[in-house]
């Protein structure tokens, strides 16, 4: 069996892209991050260093998700660029 490299562009800045995108739609509904951070089970702490340090706190897929469902966007609006 070969294997072999193949080449991808991955974009190194894309947790950095998901956190101002989930501060863009959470701001567009209106609500504040120690509300988001409610609805979700999250620490407010963590949901703000999340935002405000562009994502280098990280967030699970689960977190994620369920930002998606109180904000009501679809996951993938998170990765538009």
């Amino acid at each position: 069996m070969a294997t072999f490299k193949r080449d991808f562009k991955f974009n190194d800045k894309i947790v950095e892209i998901i956190a101002k995108n989930v501060r863009k739609y959470r701001k567009i509904a209106g609500i504040t991050q120690e509300q988001l951070a409610v609805d979700v089970d999250m620490s407010y702490n963590y949901l703000r260093r999340f935002e405000s340090q562009l994502g280098r706190e990280g967030i699970s897929l689960m977190s994620l998700y369920k930002i998606s469902v109180v904000l009501d966007v679809t996951m993938d609006n998170f990765f538009e660029e």
